[in-house]
Formats: C-alpha cells, sequence, structure tokens
C-alpha cells in the first residue's frame, strides 16, 4: 500500500482552480452560472460546501438567498447526517468569526477500478476522492464477465477492509476497456474482450455487491482523471490512451464529452490510408488500432524474431535502444498523431495529455509531437500543450471513482435521503 498525491478537494483548493470550475459536468459560472442554478435546499447548500464555493452558514445565505435561519436548519440536518462539520473559525468580516463548515469525510468509501486486457488497478477513495489505498490485480477477460467481476467485487471489499478498520464500502465504479453505450451501459463489439459483447456491467456490478455502481469507457475515465488531478483549470483537453489499445477521452467545455451513444473520442478504428492492410476485429482493413497499438508492435517485433512477451519488456528493451523496438514505436506515436492532427485541428484544446503504457516511451511521444506539429494549422499549437499525463497509473481508478462520488453525493439524491429519514 502507497501514499499517492490527492485530488484537490474544497478543503484542498489548487490556486490555479478557479472555484467555478470545481466540479465536472455542472457548468461554469459566464456559461450558465451557480448563482442562476443555486437552490435552498440542503443537497444544494451541501453542493456549496463541497465545491469550495462556501465555508460559512453567512456565505451560504448570501449565495442561495435565503434567511439565515432557513440555512442553519438546513445546515444541522446536513451535519445530523454526516455530510458536514464545523472545523473551526473562519475569518472574519467585522465582528465574531463565522464557523467553519467543510465536507465530513466520515468512514464511507467507493472502490474504483480499471480494467484492463490482463490486469485491473483498484483503488479506496474517500468521501474527498482522496486515495486511501490501491491494488494491481491479475484478471483474465476471457473468463467471461460474471467471473471477472464477482473476482473483482470480492477484491474491492477485502481492500477496503485492509485499507483502515471501520471503513464502509458505499459503492463500486469500473472502467472497461471497450465501448460503452452510454444509453444502456452496455459493452458494444469491445474488441479484445470475448464473451462481453452486449453485456450490462454496471448491472453486474449492482447485483453482485448490493451497491450503487457505475462504468464508463476506459479512456473517458483516464481523461476525467487527468482533468481533476489537475485542478480542472483545462477546460479542453484530448487525453490519449495507448496501451495494449488506443482511444481517446474528450473534455469540453469542462465537462466529459462523450457524444451521443458514448464513443466519442474512439479512434481506434480510424482507417490509415496508406497502411498495411492488416485485418481489425471491426471487419476493415489498416485500422489505427492494428497498425499503431501496444498489441500491433509486440506482433511485429515477434514477427521480426524479436523476443518480447509483454508491454513492460517492450518499454524496457527501447529504454535501452533496441533499434527496432525504438523504431516501431517512434512509428506508432507518428501514426497516432496523424490521426490526432485532424482532431487537435478541428477540436482545438489547450492540452494534448498522453496516456498508457506507450506514453512512457520517449520515442513514441516524439513520433506523436513530430506529426502535430507538422501536420496542424499554428493556431492549434501555438499554445498548445502537449505532454504526459501526471496522474499516471492511478488515473482511471480516480476519474471512475470521482465519477461515483458525484451519483452519491449528488443534491437531489441527498434531498431524497433527508426527507426519508423524517417520513
Amino acid at each position: 500500500m502507497t501514499a499517492h498525491p490527492t485530488f484537490p478537494s474544497a478543503s484542498e483548493p489548487r490556486t490555479t482552480a478557479p472555484l467555478e470550475r470545481v466540479v465536472p459536468g455542472v457548468p461554469a459560472r459566464g456559461r450558465t452560472g451557480f448563482t442562476q442554478a443555486v437552490g435552498s435546499s440542503a443537497g444544494s447548500l451541501f453542493h456549496l460546501i463541497r465545491t469550495g464555493q462556501a465555508t460559512s452558514r453567512a456565505e451560504l445565505a448570501r449565495l442561495a438567498g435565503v434567511s439565515a435561519s432557513t440555512v442553519a436548519m438546513r445546515v444541522e440536518e446536513l451535519i445530523a447526517a454526516g455530510y458536514l462539520e464545523e472545523t473551526g473559525k473562519g475569518e472574519s468580516t467585522g465582528g465574531r468569526k463565522p464557523r467553519s463548515l467543510s465536507l465530513r469525510v466520515g468512514n464511507q468509501v467507493v472502490v474504483g477500478i480499471d480494467l484492463g486486457e490482463h490486469h485491473a488497478s483498484l483503488g479506496v477513495l474517500d468521501r474527498r476522492a482522496r486515495l486511501i489505498a490501491d491494488s494491481l490485480e491479475t484478471v483474465s477477460l476471457v473468463d467471461g464477465p460474471e467471473a471477472v467481476v464477482r473476482q473483482l467485487v470480492d477484491r474491492s471489499r477485502a481492500l477496503v477492509a485492509e485499507a483502515g478498520e471501520g471503513l464502509e464500502l458505499t459503492g463500486i465504479a469500473m472502467g472497461l476497456p471497450g465501448p460503452v453505450d452510454s444509453r444502456t451501459g452496455k459493452l458494444v463489439a469491445p474488441s479484445r474482450m470475448p464473451g462481453w459483447n452486449g453485456v450490462a456491467v454496471r448491472e453486474l456490478l449492482e447485483a453482485y455487491s448490493g451497491l450503487p455502481a457505475r462504468v464508463d469507457n476506459d479512456a473517458n475515465i483516464m481523461a476525467l482523471g487527468e482533468y481533476v488531478y489537475r485542478g480542472q483549470d483545462i477546460d479542453n483537453m484530448v487525453f490519449v490512451k495507448a496501451g495494449t489499445g488506443i482511444g481517446c477521452g474528450v473534455i469540453a467545455s469542462g465537462e466529459l464529452h462523450r457524444g451521443f451513444r458514448g464513443i466519442a473520442g474512439d479512434i481506434s478504428h480510424v482507417s490509415l490510408s496508406d497502411a498495411e492492410p492488416i485485418p481489425c476485429s471491426c471487419g476493415r482493413l489498416g485500422c489505427l488500432d492494428v497498425i499503431a497499438s501496444g498489441s500491433a508492435i509486440l506482433d511485429s517485433l515477434r514477427e521480426e524474431g524479436v523476443e518480447v512477451e509483454s508491454m513492460n519488456e517492450l518499454i524496457a528493451i527501447a529504454r535501452d535502444a533496441h533499434p527496432l523496438a525504438t523504431r516501431y514505436l517512434r512509428d506508432a506515436g507518428r501514426r497516432t498523431g496523424e490521426v490526432l492532427a485532424t482532431i487537435v485541428n478541428f477540436f482545438n484544446p489547450e492540452a494534448l495529455v498522453l496516456g498508457g503504457k506507450l506514453s512512457q516511451s520517449e520515442a513514441f511521444v516524439a513520433g506523436v509531437r513530430q506529426a502535430i506539429y507538422t501536420q496542424c494549422l499554428p493556431m492549434a499549437t501555438d499554445f498548445l500543450d502537449v505532454s504526459v499525463s501526471e496522474v499516471g497509473w492511478l488515473g482511471g481508478v480516480r476519474g471512475i471513482g470521482w465519477a461515483l462520488l458525484e451519483e452519491i453525493v449528488d443534491p437531489a439524491r441527498i434531498d431524497a435521503e433527508l426527507r426519508s429519514a423524517v417520513s
């Protein structure tokens, strides 16, 4: 169990993050504006505290436009329910110092899971989205969805028990290495997941755990994890997950953009016109996935007689200047960059972030940069930040865990819970 940097939270703001951008999915002031959507319910007031917009009863009354007595009643309800706590005295504006309010961490936690082809990363996150325990598990997708989900639910419970006495698991969320239909939650034709097509993994998670669950595509959750880790101050970002497969997650105007059915950013099946006619799982020839992914590079090296068994070995021999591995990685980066150049020109992001195992290769990163700066318009690249992921291998865990916490502490859900408690 290792210590990791934590997400910025209401009590630990990054200085570069404007308060109005704290929560993904919530429009910032200037687009729709918090002040237009603020209500006087307990859930709405909790949201103001959680996102760092208010730290006292007086600030809540001012932002919500309600009386101090109404705020006092709602705050007491939230304290009694374990959502808020008083943490001392705030800054005085004249007169007695107000008592500060903050999110109560408590003992409730969630588990985020980033499922890969051969491994799954797990992390336990508290209510402030701080990572308090993590684990890397060996899995085999060919065992089928029910066996894999059951294994990971059991391991999630064990990891929570190992993380600390008295912790209560309140939800499990999972990122999946395949397209997820955002309307139905089902996997759609995943290329390296035999037997998983059409499976509603969220329903399986809920059935086996008896807890709230959430699922999303792995590139999406890695993009969200990177976005939150960097302080939510990059409104438009493209995150590239380059590992055994290749995919993208897109942050647009401060929100995770999934598109109509949830496949926005799926660049793995973009056909490369001048590529070798290698058959792809989608039925076409020369897709990016079979030309430039980690799996494609490993296959090419083995055909050349290079004995390399894993992505880790691939990165290691490239660092030792293996000429063929270095060439294939640079070419893969260039081909990936060619596809990304179109996206950069069209979308005009502030940042292009490279994640996944291939991002650990300088040759791959150099190939991407070469294509981007060669093929993009100067206006698209003058201020474009092309960088490697800051959050690292647990970015997907953090992203999907944050997304589940957003559901669990949704204002409407808190209001419903408080109403049921008094009825």
